[in-house]
């Protein structure tokens, strides 16, 4: 075993500081030394003398895998225990036995949102709702209902999009004060498709700034608050979609993940998320921001919805290029209950290196995994520390490029922690940039190797539950490195290498805030992911959330 990264000691800078240091890394004369030891502190000087042999992949496409969706035998489904969350079928269901209609959740929806903003502190989970839009969906969808003639099972189902993504009649803001001063024409290709399925599309969710760090503190709109404890954070960048499926505001997001983005706020907020394998759902209408790790998905408070939301989003688009040519999609409408024949990796200094709650939390769960038939094996995935390394250039190198148009005029107006971000990211140079791609072959060898003789690899999905929120960082936000590695640790190798990874419920820590499992499946197996995290819906005892807001009567 060759485990190399490390937890970082870095200085945790509350408002002031990190204003002082902000201006320091923009100043022309100061800037440069301040970038170099703030890289070296990162150990991100490493890419410079790193021999990588390897040439370059710009973009992480990955040959399908035939283990990856083996056939599956179906089963009768059961009723995970704990806490039952409101999915999509229970809206059909009610719409379908007339105990409701789309327009008397609409009309709740917007009386929930509104006492989620009354109630202190603020949830703060949107960025924006158009109140007569919502009604006007609904009222189509009624008429639909009514006349027998639904669209399909999401339809007048509420869904929220985080806004990094177009929908048409809102500005697309990427969580930013300047970006998206005028209404997107057109729908994003993703939320176009919810559109088309008749998903109720209640508004824009809140996001970390740009999607550079991953707290879900925003200056301009607000933090978003843990519906599990409003204490504490709900992770990020997709930190509005979390709070909103996880407050009951609407059972299903759409989110964005370039570095665990959709995956990290899911396990600190008790949801579902998955990232599909790179490609696989279509870019078109996303805010470009990290071009060859980024991937957009589902956000759901179960696992069949996940499974319906993937099938209805993934798919080639003529719009996307980097989308055409792939497998079909499969999905299974009821998984096994067992896991007989499935064989689990683990790479257990990795594994366990996390809070001693997370760890005997995910252990437990994997101990419940084997006993539902699951075979463990232990793996071996050496160099983890270049491959943050890599992403690391490699996204940040992305959101300069995609924030240049915007620099000259509006660096200023970004809040504390994007500008103190970008600014360090500029010191990056286009050979290492070339580098970490080189970077990236090397990784995605590894993880092929890793694969040989399992189905999945299985980590924590974060390595702590979420982190206290400062409040005397409110509102323009602190710099805290070491806690977003802890964060991270888990989520970037499969946004580097393109594979699909999925993260669910594994229970709860001592004050009752969600610890998340991670699953990482083979190029195109999404459908064995979905297995697992079905599996272990059957095990998890979920809890309800303090902060509570039900759209259907209970």
């Amino acid at each position: 075993m060759t485990y190399d990264l490390r937890s970082l000691d870095l200085p945790r800078l509350g408002t002031a500081a990190l204003r002082v240091v902000t201006e320091l890394l923009e100043n022309p004369i100061t800037g440069p030394a301040l970038v170099g030891k703030l890289r070296k502190d990162a150990g991100l000087n490493r890419i410079s003398t790193e021999r990588v042999d390897e040439p370059p992949t710009f973009f992480p496409f990955l040959d399908p895998d035939d283990r990856a969706s083996p056939p599956l035998a179906r089963s009768t489904s059961q009723s995970p225990p704990g806490f039952h969350f409101p999915g999509v079928d229970d809206f059909a269901q009610a719409y379908r036995e007339g105990r409701t209609s789309p327009e008397k959740v609409a009309e709740r929806f917007l009386s929930q949102l509104d006492q989620s903003e009354r109630d202190a502190p603020s949830l703060k989970a949107f960025i924006a709702v158009d109140r007569d839009d919502v009604m006007a969906q609904a009222k189509a969808s009624g008429i639909r209902w009514r006349a027998g003639a639904p669209l399909g099972p999401f339809d007048g189902v509420p869904s929220a999009v985080k806004d990094e993504l177009d929908q048409r009649g809102y500005a697309t803001t990427a969580g930013t004060s300047f970006i998206g001063t005028s209404r997107a024409a057109h729908d994003a290709t993703v939320v176009a498709r919810m559109r088309a399925a008749g998903a109720l599309l209640v508004g824009k969710t809140n996001m970390h700034e740009l999607g550079i760090n991953v707290t879900g503190l925003n200056p301009h709109h607000g933090t978003t608050r843990n519906p599990y404890d409003d204490r504490f954070h709900t992770g990020g960048s997709s930190s509005g979609p979390a709070t909103v499926v996880a407050s009951g505001l609407a059972p299903i997001a759409i989110g964005a993940d370039g570095g665990g983005s959709i995956r990290m706020p899911a396990a600190l907020c008790g949801i579902v998320g998955l990232k599909a394998t790179f490609g696989r759902i279509s870019e078109h209408g996303a805010f470009p921001l990290c071009w060859s790790l980024a991937h957009i998905g589902p956000m759901t408070a179960n696992v069949r919805d996940c499974a319906r939301m993937y099938e209805l989003l993934a798919g080639p688009d003529p719009l996307d290029p980097l989308s055409i040519g792939h497998s079909a999609v499969e999905i299974d409408d009821a998984p096994p209950a067992d896991l007989r024949g499935v064989t689990l990796g683990v790479y257990w200094p990795w594994f366990r290196h996390a809070t001693p709650e997370v760890v005997e939390r995910c252990e437990s769960l994997v101990r419940s995994l084997v006993d539902r038939g699951a075979v463990i094996r232990e793996v071996d995935i050496p160099e983890l520390d270049l491959m943050r390394i890599g992403h690391i250039v490699s996204i940040t190198s992305e959101m300069v490029a995609a924030m240049t148009p915007y620099d000259s005029e509006h660096r200023r107006q970004f809040g504390l922690d994007a500008r103190a971000n970008l600014a360090s990211a500029r010191g990056s140079t286009a050979a290492e940039y070339v580098k970490a791609q080189r970077i990236r072959t090397r990784a995605m060898a590894i993880f092929r190797r890793a694969f040989e003789g399992v189905d999945a690899i299985i980590t924590p999905a974060t390595a702590i539950a979420a982190p206290r929120i400062n409040p005397a960082a409110q509102p323009h936000g602190e710099s805290d490195l070491s806690t977003t590695t802890e964060i991270m640790r888990f989520a970037f190798p499969s946004n580097f290498t393109g594979h699909p990874a999925i993260s669910f419920p594994a229970g709860y820590d001592s004050g009752g805030l969600p610890i998340g499992m991670q699953a990482i499946g083979r190029p195109w197996g999404e459908r064995m992911l979905l297995r697992i995290a079905a599996a272990a819906e059957q095990i998890v005892d979920r809890k309800k959330p303090r902060r509570w807001y039900p759209l259907l009567d209970e």
